[in-house]
């Protein structure tokens, strides 16, 4: 009998309660991959439904959508769980693989009842992540993170209601713009994605998180709240102006932060940003590039955290103006910091090169010009924040004799592992592509594609390198909406 690969994460994680603590890590990483099998020997139509209450319920419904973000998001668990593995707090494992498996959950639930439990699980787990630091700071972001969540969740169950008592149906289905509920679930759900103004929660939470919490974060509930658009307002025309304004709002902001997890968050922002406006673009090009960029940022941005993670982890420091001089004491975290700023700049041979610009093509092919170039000018910045900015003060810049702690093997083995998977992809995009929704008819390493990237790095390097005095780190706080 099928069952939902969300239940094998919650068995793992009740599992983790009971084992000895010297197998608690080992378990963290297994659960997940166990899940991964599971999930992928699904067979596309599967489900798993019952009736009550005069309702069909179905909290498993596979296809090639949810195999392919369930598939990531298990990844993403297996690798944060190696991470994290010289962690032996058992509150955050739990919680981790709790939330871990609620994102899967969302991708496999065929019903909306189970998409809202899904959901809130995901929400209060998470904040867990952020509490578990133990500061004064901590207790209040995470207690803010919960509070915004469960008010998302709020709109969401309003919406589902409303739509229910409209159609009769729980279907995770399509929905039509003149729907009342359909727009009360898009706010729920637009507050999970971090669509501005709804956003400010990710850079004030992220930055907070454990070393370890953080790297989940960056992974689960923007990109179930991707999945949610895809399968529930795919062609909404709202959503490419949403998503151009999220792409270019994220940039800006990173100019502006000093903290360089909250440089990263801002790049969520920015990132989503693409797979939102290919949700609202709508074509079959369209959806598998905001597909193929929610997998590939799961990988480049977890990988951009875990680096991060380590610096922090290892000089107790994490903002540009207390950091900088200690690259000959660190330099594997560096370069596989840089595969992942890399990845996600859009370099050829990393997969953020062979995701993004199919978002791009697409909303060229729809004839959306402006947006084609926007989205452009957003990658533009996210190499001259993530790819240069962030790594230049961070390690190199005025040498303030820092001495790092050695960075956990773990770490590096988990850095490894995901800078791995970042090449592998880009170097063979087939790999991903053939698993996409709709059949793949589109060739990343052209001459035109292959020349107009190397332009834009190129000259974006130059102006870095020009400018970077200007682009240093600054002590001052920078308002956001909240």
């Amino acid at each position: 009998m099928s069952f939902p690969p969300a239940f094998v994460m919650y068995a793992g994680a009740l599992l983790l309660l009971l084992l000895p603590r010297r197998w608690r890590s080992a378990a963290a990483v297994v659960v997940p991959v166990v899940t991964l099998v599971h999930l992928w020997l699904l067979e596309e139509g599967s489900t798993m439904s019952f009736a009550s209450l005069g309702y069909e319920f179905e909290p498993l419904a596979v296809d090639s959508l949810s195999k392919v973000f369930g598939a990531i998001f298990a990844i993403a668990a297996a690798a944060g769980g190696l991470y994290a593995w010289h962690i032996k707090d058992t509150g955050q494992q739990v919680a981790a693989l709790v939330y871990g498996g609620s994102a899967v959950g969302i991708a496999f639930s065929g019903d909306l009842f189970s998409l809202l439990v899904f959901t809130e699980l995901m929400a209060v787990f998470s904040a867990h992540l952020i509490w578990a630091r133990r500061t004064e700071e901590t207790r209040r972001a995470g207690t803010r993170y919960l509070l915004v969540h469960l008010a998302a969740g709020s709109f969401l169950m309003a919406g589902i209601l409303m739509h229910v008592a409209e159609t009769g149906s729980l279907a995770v289905a399509a929905l039509d713009t003149s729907s009342a509920g359909a727009w009360v679930m898009l706010i729920g759900v637009a507050v999970n994605a971090a669509i501005p103004p709804l956003h400010a929660w990710l850079p004030d939470a992220y930055p907070k998180a454990t070393v370890t919490g953080a790297v989940f974060l960056s992974a689960f509930t923007t990109k179930s709240s991707v999945y949610v658009l895809l399968r529930m307002f795919v062609g909404w025309h709202v959503l490419i102006y949403v998503g151009v304004a999220m792409a270019l709002y994220g940039v800006v902001y990173a100019v502006l932060a000093n903290d360089i997890r909250a440089i990263l968050g801002y790049h969520i922002i920015s990132q989503v940003g693409y797979m939102v406006a290919g949700a609202g673009i709508g074509t079959e090009l369209a959806v598998n590039g905001a597909t193929a960029h929610a997998f590939s940022h799961i990988l480049y941005k977890g990988l951009l955290f875990m680096g991060a993670g380590a610096v922090l982890h290892t000089t107790g420091r994490s903002t540009l103006t207390d950091l900088g001089g200690f690259f000959a004491r660190q330099r594997a975290v560096f370069w596989l910091y840089m595969i992942g700023a890399f990845s996600i700049s859009g370099f050829p041979l990393f997969n953020g090169f062979i995701s993004k610009s199919m978002v791009i093509e697409a909303a060229g092919e729809a004839h959306h010009e402006t947006v084609m170039l926007l989205l452009l000018l957003a990658s533009i910045g996210t190499f001259l924040h993530t790819g240069l900015k962030l790594p230049y003060w961070t390690w190199f810049g005025e040498d303030r004799d820092i001495r790092p702690r050695p960075t956990p093997r773990n770490m590096y083995a988990a850095m490894g592992v995901v800078a791995a998977l970042c090449t592998l992809f880009g170097v063979a995009p087939g790999l991903l592509y053939r698993y996409l929704p709709f059949p793949v008819d589109y060739h990343p390493y052209n001459g035109a594609h292959l020349v107009e990237t190397t332009q834009l790095l190129a000259l974006t390097f130059v102006a870095f390198w020009i400018l970077r005095a200007k682009l240093a780190g600054e002590s001052k706080l920078a308002l956001d909406t909240d």
